[in-house]
């Protein structure tokens, strides 16, 4: 067998088993000490992995692992968010699992890829640019957008403008997810779109702090409302 092949294959293995331990704070660590770009191609193959455990910790490390390739090689770095970029584009053939995600964590961690993609992952939002259709994905955009904007929300404002139509949408991760996001956001706007959906019980599972958590549509909109009264963006339920 071909040495690189078995290597990739072995480093694979490693790097699932990684994702699985108990203390994922040793994870990361272990992660950012082998070979950033073998580690990232596969975390790819984990980002639509059906564990959401696993799932979601690959988004993480994602985030990590690519930061600090950018440090060290920053077009590499930009070749892993046009490959994301890539991914959600219908001439891919694919669909696309865990990309906006991935997108967001990566520019929560690195400001120089913020200020290069945050406007992409904004135009997933919106009518007049690069709009995701499936309910699913517009899951991922808002998590993303929810996610860089705890960080870096003055990238990412104009999403304010056009997150109305996820929290009136059918599915009701969509709909909880925007919440989540809108109160990052700032998004003032929408404030009567939040107020009408505060005795929405429907079940919503959203990763933060590094854990998953099941809460309502109705909880996360009393959470975006209570952090836009304060006019301080961000002080909804936190993630690190």
């Amino acid at each position: 067998m071909n040495t690189e092949i078995w290597m990739g294959r072995n480093l694979s293995s490693r790097v699932f088993c990684l994702l699985k331990l108990t203390d994922f704070n040793n994870t990361l660590n272990e992660l950012s000490r082998l070979p950033a770009r073998r580690v990232i191609r596969s975390l790819f193959s984990f980002l639509c992995y059906n564990d959401q455990t696993t799932r979601w910790r690959s988004i993480t490390a994602m985030g990590l692992v690519v930061a600090q390739l950018a440090e060290r090689d920053m077009e590499s770095a930009r070749v892993v968010m046009r490959r994301l970029m890539w991914s959600l584009n219908d001439e891919s053939g694919g669909i696309g699992w865990g990309a906006p995600e991935a997108m967001g964590e990566i520019m929560a961690h690195h400001e120089g890829l913020a200020k290069e993609y945050a406007h992409l992952l904004v135009s997933y939002i919106r009518q007049d640019g690069n709009f995701l259709e499936y309910e699913l994905l517009q899951r991922g955009v808002a998590w993303g957008l929810g996610r860089l904007a705890q960080v870096r929300p003055c990238l990412v404002k104009d999403a304010a403008d056009h997150i109305d139509r996820y929290l009136r949408s059918r599915d009701a991760g969509v709909r909880g997810l925007a919440a989540w996001a809108a109160g990052f956001l700032g998004a003032e706007e929408v404030g009567s779109e939040l107020e009408g959906l505060l005795h929405d019980r429907s079940e919503v599972l959203l990763y933060m702090d590094r854990k998953l958590v099941v809460l309502s549509v109705g909880d996360l909109a009393q959470q975006a409302l209570a952090a836009l009264e304060k006019k301080v963006p961000g002080e909804a339920i936190t993630n690190r």
